[in-house]
């Protein structure tokens, strides 16, 4: 059990409940899209703790505002109204350049389509968060070295993504994720592309991050991802319709 750390914050977003502390918070967000005349409330309200250590999907039907959450998540978009903490940090009113860095620094993204470099080898796109955080060239290629083991791939570092078979690019993806060690890794239907098989291999390598103590959260329609997981989330018109964490 992770013990809590002070923080000049006293925001009830950061107070650590059940041993845990809350690495992320939404509060009260809403996100409208304008488009000439006609606008569009696609979050209408949402408050949610993340707390280190959850293994969470978000379910919902198509248009409940899955994507939007997870875009304000990820700091590729800000909500109209309401506040984004990330960590301590509230990122509700940050510049362009600001939500970048903190992208770069603190987040992990893993994508359905996998979103390699395809003029690049395995450690090459492993080692791309890495160069953005100024990492030196040495300490790059020992730290993408070690994931690539870590994911099974260390025989593979030289293949490009066309080289591979759809698992194993997420696997990559997996491995690129994890390179500056981010607090929260953000997967959009991770196993979407992939088939039975390399799919459950997939979600093995995701119970193994849970178990390590990593903090996942997931978009996903797949019904044995939410069963694997810790804590689902289900989005209606905007709302959250249920939150149920098991095992807690």
């Amino acid at each position: 059990m992770l013990e809590t750390e002070s923080s000049e914050n006293t925001n009830s977003d950061v107070t650590a409940i059940r041993g845990q502390d809350i690495v992320a918070s939404v509060d009260d967000i809403r996100k409208t899209y304008y488009m000439g005349a006609l606008s569009v409330e696609v979050l209408h309200g949402i408050s949610l703790d993340f707390y280190q250590g959850d293994y969470i999907s978000i379910m919902g039907p198509s248009g409940c505002g899955k994507s939007t959450l997870m875009n304000i998540l990820g700091c590729l978009d800000q909500p109209t109204e309401g506040k984004y903490f990330l960590g301590d940090q509230d990122t509700s009113k940050m510049e362009d350049d600001e939500l970048s860095s903190i992208r770069g620094a603190r987040l992990g993204f893993i994508f359905q389509s996998y979103n390699l470099i395809q003029q690049l080898n395995v450690l090459e796109n492993i080692e791309m968060p890495l160069f953005y955080q100024g990492y030196s060239e040495g300490d790059s290629h020992e730290i993408a070295m070690g994931l690539a083991a870590r994911v099974g791939l260390d025989d593979r570092v030289d293949h490009k993504p066309f080289e591979l078979s759809g698992g194993q690019q997420q696997r990559v993806a997996i491995a690129r994720a994890l390179a500056v060690d981010p607090i929260i890794i953000l997967a959009d239907e991770p196993t979407g592309n992939l088939d039975s098989k390399s799919g459950a291999e997939i979600l093995n390598l995701f119970d193994e991050l849970h178990d390590q103590g990593k903090t996942l959260i997931m978009v996903t329609h797949s019904d044995e991802m939410a069963e694997r997981s810790q804590r689902l989330v289900c989005l209606r018109d905007g709302l959250v319709e249920s939150d149920d964490r098991r095992n807690a």
